[in-house]
């Protein structure tokens, strides 16, 4: 098994167990980002909020009625469900996950999407972010809620990403980035990797991926330092919080595909 593998095993194993308990975790007081989550309180699927997310791509108005919008990682397809209000009855929202138990969860929440709204709209897939199920220029939006970073190959996502894109299309995706290295001890810590930190890049190194994939106008849209005070009572990182003290931000960034 290749260290690629044991990554998506770990990642899979651990999303797997929070689609078994459907809860996040964290709980609803914080995420594995490190941070209180976003909620919609009218949210059409309230079921599909397991608290796993680290920002809100979807918040900044950049996605338009008939796009087709494809979310990297969607869990339990709380951001496909909202997408797929955005896109409306001529648009589509796909969401790829590598999780079978998500993918289960999911698609049982697409059954209440469609009586909660009438709208039949939303595509869930199998498949690894990094190898895209989906031909090439395919896509309007590609978005991300917090999952980029659980990936062993983060440039090579972008690069999915800007394939799967049609000319002008919009990468929206929200993560967890670090301001500065993390101690040798938290980078080997399995937990703290499955909470969205221990695998993720220096933010200027995960800027720098998004522009070598052909991104072209790569903006911060949104940027929030982690504090110690805000691991709440999340069990994995409650017990680093003082490592990851001004280390992990939470950052939202818009890239087009030229």
């Amino acid at each position: 098994m290749t260290s690629a593998d044991k990554t998506h095993k770990l990642v899979q194993d651990a999303y797997a167990e929070v689609a078994r308990k459907q809860s996040g975790c964290c709980r609803p007081k914080a995420s594995c980002c490190d941070k209180k989550p976003y909620t919609v309180p009218d949210h059409p699927v309230p079921a599909s909020e397991l608290g796993l997310s680290c920002g809100n791509p979807l918040a900044f108005g950049l996605i338009e009625k008939g796009q087709t919008v494809l979310d990297l990682g969607s869990g339990a397809g709380k951001d496909v469900f909202l997408a797929a209000q955005k896109v409306g009855r001529n648009g589509k929202a796909i969401g790829v996950d590598m999780t079978p138990e998500m993918l289960t969860l999911a698609r049982k929440n697409a059954a209440q999407f469609a009586r909660t709204t009438g709208l039949t709209n939303v595509d869930f897939r199998e498949g690894k972010i990094e190898q895209l199920p989906l031909p090439d220029a395919s896509v309007d939006v590609v978005i991300s809620n917090c999952v980029i970073n659980l990936s062993p190959d983060k440039p090579q996502v972008f690069r999915e990403a800007h394939r799967v894109l049609r000319g002008g299309g919009k990468m929206i995706v929200s993560d967890i980035v670090l301001n500065r290295p993390l101690p040798a001890s938290a980078r080997e810590d399995a937990g703290l990797y499955a909470a969205c930190v221990a695998g993720a890049l220096l933010r200027e190194q995960y800027i720098e991926a998004i522009r070598q994939a052909g991104f072209a106008d790569v903006q911060i849209l949104s940027d929030q330092t982690y504090r110690s005070s805000q691991a709440g009572d999340d069990p994995i990182t409650c017990n680093a919080a003082d490592v990851l003290e001004g280390v992990a931000a939470s950052i939202t960034v818009l890239a087009v595909k030229g």
